[in-house]
């Protein structure tokens, strides 16, 4: 059991992920968002909360196509999060990243990846620095259980260990891969055993308990900051359809209603009051900031400028590279008006 004020913190940083999460759907079935796909991570709040606090200022991490609540858990500011997702010019990426591809190098964010699996590679580059540098930083790899079926995983764990880096792999199992079952993906359901097998140190938690993934993930990112890459099996339930759009015809109303009694927001509340270290008020005051702040941030990403056409050439090409000319004046210069 983790002390008042930390208990408090990580209750604080799930529901916040958690009603952002929920305006992020409310912006989409009003047609705000950028693009007809998002993910939410709505029953995942645990892992990303639980391995965020285990990290430490100068950190860097990825993350996949489910990435808002962790970027959010490691100091993402929920209106520009908002604003990108709505692909709005106040976002992160000036709404050109939309959902899944939000990055901020200021919070060590190094990029989302819609691509299963795309973004691995990257902390392995970043763990290769950072054990040059010396200076005890980690590099974080956050993606699904659709993801241990791609082979960059694998060459990627291999490098971490072979070079002794200070890298650690998260995988987030929500338990399907889009519309597949991870039972019904893999003939092996031994994921630490997998990651040994590379020779990484391994564990897994359970994402319904933040506190217990908090204190597994410290002990792994410990280790790694030493040059033992690690690897972290978190089990979740996805509360939601792979997409928004999706439905999830092939889960049943049961296994849903079970899985949803796996929530780690309502873990973590029944805990604090079963413990006496908060009250039904002081947890209902936590909840009704965070909604506020998420009601604000998605009221002024709908308020938010669209980007300048002019902009759409911005940040691909070196900023001495003269910008293309449109083809309309082009066509003008060339022909006359």
């Amino acid at each position: 059991m983790t002390s008042n004020t930390a208990g408090l913190d990580l209750y604080r940083r799930l529901v916040r992920i958690r009603l952002f999460e929920e305006r992020v759907g409310e912006l989409f079935v009003r047609g705000g968002t950028a693009g007809s796909m998002l993910h939410l991570s709505i029953g995942e709040e645990g892992a990303a909360v639980g391995v965020a606090a285990a990290m430490r200022d100068g950190d860097s991490f990825t993350t996949h196509h489910r990435g808002h609540g962790i970027f959010l858990a490691r100091g993402g500011e929920p209106d520009r999060m908002m604003a990108e997702i709505a692909g709005k010019a106040t976002g992160y990426c000036r709404g050109k990243g939309g959902s899944m591809h939000i990055a901020d190098r200021g919070v060590g964010h190094l990029g989302a990846n819609a691509i299963v699996g795309g973004g691995i590679a990257h902390v392995v580059g970043a763990g290769l620095s950072y054990r040059a540098q010396g200076q005890g930083q980690v590099a974080v790899a956050f993606f699904g259980d659709g993801a241990l079926q791609q082979g960059i995983l694998y060459e990627s764990m291999n490098l971490a260990a072979l070079w002794s880096l200070p890298v650690a792999f998260v995988c987030i199992n929500n338990q399907y891969g889009m519309g597949t079952r991870i039972d019904q993906a893999s003939a092996s359901l031994d994921f630490s055993g997998r990651a040994r097998s590379f020779g990484l140190a391994a564990a897994q938690a359970d994402g319904t308990d933040v506190e217990a993934v908090l204190d597994v993930a410290r002990g792994l990112l410990d280790g790694a900051r030493e040059g033992r890459p690690a690897f972290l099996t978190i089990d979740c339930y996805r509360f939601h359809g792979h997409a928004r759009m999706d439905k999830s015809p092939y889960r049943d109303a049961a296994e849903e209603a079970a899985g949803r009694q796996r929530d780690p927001v309502a873990h973590q509340h029944a805990r604090l009051l079963a413990a006496g270290l908060a009250s039904e008020a002081e947890l209902d005051a936590i909840r009704d900031a965070a909604a506020a702040e998420m009601d604000a941030a998605l009221d002024a990403a709908i308020a938010a400028p669209e980007p300048d056409a002019a902009a759409l050439f911005e940040d691909v090409y070196d900023p001495a590279t003269p910008a293309p000319e449109p083809v309309a004046a082009m066509l003008d210069r060339v022909f006359g008006p």
